[in-house]
């Protein structure tokens, strides 16, 4: 839902002019990017719930095989940061250990005398020592060490050692290849972020549902008359290009880099949140086409349109990619 900020109907009311010019003047305005995001050095501005930062920064660097935005991709993808998961395997908390698997490696990451599965101070520094643990067992295995020791965490250290890496199981594969690529989208760039080649579809999707009435919960089906809420327009105009986005805005802030205000290029998501340090607090999405405008589905009784982005909760943006975007989880457990 959009708020009493946005730019009324002179903006809504341009053509297909307006866009493409925003979409060529930014581009060549770009046109100096080239190469992707370096190595991720810390998180990225509240990309981590703020309840949780401090502990993913404080233990997310206990060892060389793991970091800050590792540790915050595999705990999101463990559990959405809900420190009640119970998933249908019986495993618990933010970082989904087995009661046995907790009796053997579970610490007291808060010093309270305790150590409580559902208490997110002991789940992450759990997480963290256990990864730790992991990959010192298999440090002697050929190949990349943190893929060695998330494959671990997956299928076991005796199914690594006795594969000389990666065990050719499907399920640890991708377990392993999502969190690599998760971690994307948890780091903070050290450099500029590529963009990407669905990003002018996407746009051109979006620039189509120009003036349609905006519908809560809106998908875009006939039977909804091809109406979008904010987060259903920008998961159809992605669809359009072949990436699947989650229908939520506050995961699709996690389908990949997130690019500063000054390096924004046409298809960015654009999102803004409730608490500036909190990307599960994100209430809105658009798409940027340039200029300092996004294409959005703004609120019950608007139509689609034109906005500006600059606003007191702007909070961020997101260069989706195909790989983030398939990286993100889709089977988070319940709580408990």
């Amino acid at each position: 839902m959009r708020k009493a900020w946005l730019v009324g109907g002179a903006v809504g009311g341009c053509g297909a002019g307006f866009v493409g010019l925003l979409v060529v003047g930014t581009f060549v305005a770009s046109s100096s990017i080239s190469g992707g995001a370096s190595a991720a050095v810390g998180l990225a501005a509240g990309a981590v719930p703020a309840a949780y930062a401090p502990l993913v920064e404080r233990f997310g660097n206990s060892c060389s095989a793991i970091s800050e935005p590792l540790l915050a991709a595999q705990l999101y993808q463990e559990s959405g940061w809900n420190p009640t998961a119970r998933s249908p395997a019986n495993a618990f908390g933010m970082a989904q250990f087995l009661m046995s698997t907790w009796a053997a490696h579970g610490v007291d990451g808060d010093g309270d005398g305790d150590r409580d599965i559902f208490d997110p101070a002991d789940a992450i520094a759990s997480a963290a020592a256990y990864d730790c643990e992991l990959a010192k067992n298999v440090s002697h295995v050929p190949g990349d060490v943190t893929a060695n020791m998330l494959a671990a965490y997956n299928a076991g250290t005796y199914a690594v050692i006795k594969n000389n890496g990666v065990p050719p199981y499907k399920e640890t594969q991708n377990y392993v290849e999502r969190i690599t690529t998760l971690a994307k989208s948890f780091a903070k760039p050290v450099g500029r972020v590529a963009p990407t080649a669905q990003a002018a579809g996407a746009i051109n999707f979006a620039q189509g549902k120009l003036g349609l009435p905006y519908l809560w919960g809106g998908n875009g089906t006939a039977e909804q008359g091809g109406r979008f809420d904010c987060s259903g327009l920008t998961q159809a105009a992605y669809r359009s290009v072949g990436v699947e986005l989650p229908r939520v805005a506050n995961d699709q802030y996690n389908a990949g880099p997130h690019p500063s205000r000054n390096e924004l290029l046409p298809g960015d998501l654009v999102f803004f949140s409730n608490d500036l340090n909190d990307s599960r607090a994100i209430h809105h999405v658009g798409i940027y086409v340039g200029g300092g405008y996004m294409i959005d589905a703004p609120h019950t009784g608007a139509k689609i349109r034109f906005d500006k982005i600059d606003s007191p909760d702007y909070f961020g943006a997101t260069r989706v990619t195909q790989a983030g975007a398939a990286s993100l989880p889709t089977d988070l457990p319940a709580s408990a």
